[in-house]
């Protein structure tokens, strides 16, 4: 007799092994005011997990949007408008030209093909509007990539653009970026201090030390817009 599968956000991101934190609701805030959205505009968060970046995102006061198999944000984010769906084999279930912005983080390496993904995310998003993905730095990251058995398709900062490029969007900015929120803004004079961490520190101090795992564990954070023009088309 053949189980029926797990959760996968229930199972990984169980509260045991992944407690939360004030990370995701920093995160956004961060890009919030970085890429300049308003409040009141229409943001969805694709794969959003537990909801707790889409979370973030709303108390900055956006109108908050999230999609994913699993029903987890439910629980975390009940403020949001939740739908489900197998984006490998399914459509976004939204309407064209929808969103102001449609965010991203850590999910579009888990896509066989992530061209389909790409065309959705340009059918829904507004024209002039904005996508902000993040995705792990494969350059960085080889080593460890598939301790995650879901992960399927590596990026770097050329493939990261180039898919971007040739699906129509336009203004794109990829650059890799760390999860240490203490670099952000003033904390950049830290930077030195994070790259000799990466090359000198032990891996194994990764479990142990945030700051070592986040020096090492290079994202790639990347934004692109939607041609005006298409409005017309």
């Amino acid at each position: 007799m053949t189980r029926t599968q797990r959760d996968y956000v229930d199972v990984v991101y169980n509260e045991t092994d992944r407690p939360l934190t004030n990370y995701p609701a920093r995160l956004a805030h961060y890009l919030f005011d970085r890429y300049r959205i308003k409040a009141g505009q229409k943001l969805l968060d694709i794969g959003c997990g537990r909801g707790e970046f889409l979370g973030g995102f709303i108390d900055c006061g956006v109108v908050g949007h999230g999609v994913d198999r699993s029903r987890s944000a439910e629980k975390y984010c009940p403020d949001a408008d939740l739908r489900t769906a197998d984006l490998e084999k399914e459509p976004l279930p939204y309407e064209d030209n929808f969103f102001d912005v449609i965010y991203s983080k850590s999910v579009i390496e888990h896509f066989y093909y992530p061209e389909r993904l790409i065309q959705e995310i340009y059918r829904v998003l507004k024209p002039g509007g904005i996508v902000i993905t993040l995705c792990p730095d494969w350059e960085f990251n080889y080593r460890i990539y598939f301790e995650d058995y879901t992960h399927r398709t590596p990026f770097m900062q050329s493939s990261l653009r180039d898919i971007q490029l040739i699906h129509g969007f336009e203004n794109i900015e990829v650059e890799r970026f760390r999860q240490l929120p203490v670099l952000w803004g003033q904390g950049y004079w830290l930077l030195p201090f994070a790259e000799l961490t990466r090359l000198l520190a032990p891996s194994f101090l990764r479990k142990q030390s945030k700051w070592v795992r986040f020096s090492k564990e290079i994202m790639l954070l990347s934004s692109a817009t939607k041609p005006l023009e298409t409005a017309a088309d």
